[in-house]
């Protein structure tokens, strides 16, 4: 087996920025209590001005103005933790958050299916980046290895348990993922590297030390399994961005949007799902959220296609009071199954596909406001037809795909079919007794029209072939 380690080392900085519209802008994280505030951590822009984690807020302020402080999103790792587990689990059936602000992947079962582990890891970096988050990243034969392997040095790669032992020797003692006082007795006991604990006779050790340092030992060499709960994905999605400030317009929420609609689709790739109807949620800071039901007529997964979507259920309203969070829940996701296309069809400018087009109109038009045709049980042409959603059904060669709103009289028509007679409608008290022809009309089209069963009068035009 071979596994990958995932490290998050700033993830709840990364789980803020992802969601900030001006990321490159100065922003600390501030932790510890009301009367002495000290900084977690700082993006970039911040250390620029020389901001550092573990500086008091006040000297932070006397260094520097203009800077965001935003409070430490303990309660929110969990969440990030669990996206991110999902994205994972695309790529490996076990996933497992184990370790703290990390994730293990057993990749050796999967590198068949995407590629040999330089290319595989070229993916893993390029879905994290897209998802927000830096990473350092590591693979080894055991998990346990892998993660203190990803705290060490971004990129190590041990393929094999025979290779392992020569980098693990050289790791310091206190990077072997042992217990702070463990890895302080052994300095003190002279062993600042794991090959000279390793080197020591194994019953002088369990004398010495521990029991739980010697299993740790035993892990990072694979002498002993590590257990691991593994990675379930949820049966619905829920994700939430809570705001700063008061948002008043609809265009301030593209941007949070945009992130929210790009988590549900990496998301439903990785359950290999896609979802039929999702909630958009606006928060008010008095009142009841403002609920935006977006649904679709088919499961669709891509995120453009969502966003798309979104955005045209939410551009319509009228924001009445400021929103505070938007947040998205989706719990209708069924199996997806990607259209059929012909291996040399036409190109996407050229011709959009039904189905998306529709729900495009849906979403900017209504959902009223785009009706397919149905049929009724009835042989009253004006009868036979009912609006509804989501069909589109149009009559076969015998029947026009087109019928006006009203009979018109055709002072001279020469038919060129039928005659074809229809007798219906006795029991509702509007029956009809009609001969029908198609006719050619004089500017070249062909249109279906009717006499009067036992008249010898006009024909009426009632319907247009396509």
């Amino acid at each position: 087996m071979l596994w990958a380690c995932i490290l998050l080392p700033q993830l709840a900085l990364d789980g803020v920025l992802r969601g900030h519209a001006e990321p490159e802008q100065p922003l600390v994280l501030l932790g510890g209590p009301s009367q002495r505030r000290v900084l977690k951590a700082a993006n970039p822009a911040a250390r620029a001005l020389g901001l550092r984690a573990g500086q008091p807020l006040s000297t932070a302020q006397a260094l520097a103005q203009g800077f965001e402080a935003v409070d430490y999103p303990s309660a929110r790792l969990g969440e990030w933790e669990q996206l991110l587990a999902a994205w994972a689990y695309g790529f490996s059936g076990q996933v497992s958050l184990h370790y703290p602000r990390a994730l293990l992947l057993e990749v050796g079962s999967t590198l068949g299916l995407f590629g040999p582990w330089p290319v595989f890891e070229a993916r893993l970096r390029e879905g994290l980046r897209a998802l927000g988050f830096s990473h350092r990243i590591a693979l080894a034969p055991n998990p346990a290895a892998a993660r203190v392997l990803a705290g060490v040095r971004d990129g190590t790669a041990v393929h094999s348990a025979a290779a392992l032992l020569d980098p693990l020797e050289a790791l310091p003692v206190d990077r072997l993922g042992l217990a702070p006082e463990q890895a302080q007795l052994c300095q003190r006991m002279g062993l600042r590297r794991l090959g000279q604990v390793l080197a020591l006779p194994r019953e002088a050790l369990a004398r010495r030390f521990p029991r739980e340092l010697l299993l740790q030992l035993d892990r990072l060499r694979g002498l002993a399994p590590l257990a691991l709960a593994f990675y379930q994905p949820p049966e619905c999605f829920q994700a939430r961005i809570e705001f700063n400030f008061d948002v008043e317009n609809i265009a301030s929420l593209v941007f949070p949007l945009r992130r929210l609609i790009d988590d549900l689709g990496a998301f439903l790739i990785a359950r290999d799902g896609g979802v039929q109807r999702f909630v958009l949620r606006l928060e008010h800071a008095e009142g009841a959220p403002t609920e935006v039901p977006v649904g679709l007529l088919a499961p669709e997964r891509a995120p453009q296609r969502l966003l798309e979507l979104a955005r045209g259920r939410l551009e319509p309203l009228q924001v009445l009071r400021p929103v505070r969070a938007l947040a998205l829940h989706a719990d209708e996701l069924p199996a997806f199954v990607p259209a059929h296309s012909e291996l040399f069809g036409a190109r996407a400018q050229q011709l959009e596909p039904w189905a998306p087009l529709r729900e495009r109109l849906r979403a900017r038009l209504g959902d009223d406001a785009v009706q397919g045709l149905g049929y009724v049980a009835d042989h009253r042409p004006e009868r036979a037809w009912q609006a509804s959603p989501g069909v589109l059904a149009l009559p076969g060669g015998q029947r026009p795909g087109w019928l006006l709103p009203e009979p018109c009289e055709l002072p001279e028509a020469l038919p060129c079919g039928g005659p074809e007679r229809l007798e219906s409608g006795w029991w509702d008290g509007a029956d009809v007794r009609r001969d029908y022809y198609r006719v050619a009309l004089a500017d070249g089209r062909e249109g279906w029209a009717y006499r009067e069963v036992g008249t010898a009068g006009p024909l009426w035009l009632q319907g247009l072939f396509g």
